[in-house]
């Protein structure tokens, strides 16, 4: 994912000429900010999307072992997977432009861009237990239980995030 350090040493000529005139350089600060977050907020539910993979496989191998009563469970997971990463996808920006009716303060700001950083964390570590669920050998109810948890934990994660965007944080 890039990081907005990389994309400042990164920019072309206009823009570095363009950050010196007076306020301007505020404006595309917030800019790369509103960028940033979109980014993020793509890569997460990238990942989510990734993951499904492991999902499939997992179900593959369900049906291939004749274990289609567990199906049922695993499909919770994959419903409750997708809404996630719908809702992430499609979520309110998390910076307003100059022009927004709606406008977002610079220090929530600051705290939607540290709550994101953690939800990176929690989101790998989901991506990366539904991957590994073709080598588990837990019963697939347990492992569907446990994911749901997850997704659970997750999904209260994302209602903090739209809270500080609404100021109710």
């Amino acid at each position: 994912m890039r990081q907005a350090k990389e994309h400042a040493d990164n920019r072309n000529w206009m823009e570095t000429i363009v950050r010196h005139i007076p306020g301007f350089k505020g404006y595309l600060e917030k800019e790369y900010r509103r960028e940033s977050d979109e980014l993020q907020r793509n890569w997460l539910a990238a990942r989510l999307q990734q993951s499904k993979k492991g999902l499939n496989e997992y179900m593959q191998d369900l049906t291939a072992a004749g274990n289609l009563d567990a199906l049922p469970a695993v499909e919770r997971v994959r419903l409750r997977l997708d809404k996630l990463q719908n809702r992430i996808a499609s979520a309110m920006q998390g910076y307003s432009g100059m022009f927004d009716l709606v406008r977002i303060d610079e220090s929530v700001l600051d705290r939607v861009y540290q709550h994101d950083a953690n939800l990176v964390d929690e989101v790998e570590t989901l991506a990366d237990t539904i991957e590994s669920l073709p080598t588990k050998s837990d019963p697939p109810a347990t492992l569907a239980a446990a994911i749901i948890q997850q997704i659970d934990a997750l999904e209260e994660a994302w209602d903090m995030r739209e809270d500080i965007l609404k100021g109710m944080e």
